[in-house]
């Protein structure tokens, strides 16, 4: 099974890249999964036990390195890369 995570760390920084943030971004690239920044926030793409694995580790770091709120979604993926959801809502 493939994940997707989308995730956004806090507080905010405009005029850097907080550390917090910065390790989030380090556990999602150091898993192995496909990451792609946008301006409100990650997305990383992967094998589930890669991913999951890789949710816990941005957690705890992104934690012990200042970060006051963690949002995260965590949805299945079907073959060609589409969130089941997305799938499962237009069709119904």
């Amino acid at each position: 099974m493939r994940l997707k995570v989308e995730f956004t760390t806090e507080p905010f920084a405009l005029d850097g890249f907080p550390d917090h943030a910065k390790a989030a971004r380090r556990a999602v690239d150091e898993a192995g999964l496909t990451v792609d920044v946008g301006p409100f926030g990650t997305s990383a793409e992967g094998e589930a036990d890669d991913a999951l694995a890789a949710v816990t580790r941005l957690l705890r770091d992104s934690l012990a390195s200042g970060a006051t709120r963690i949002s995260v979604q965590v949805s299945t993926l079907d073959a060609d890369g589409t969130p089941i959801a997305d799938r499962e809502e237009q069709s119904g």
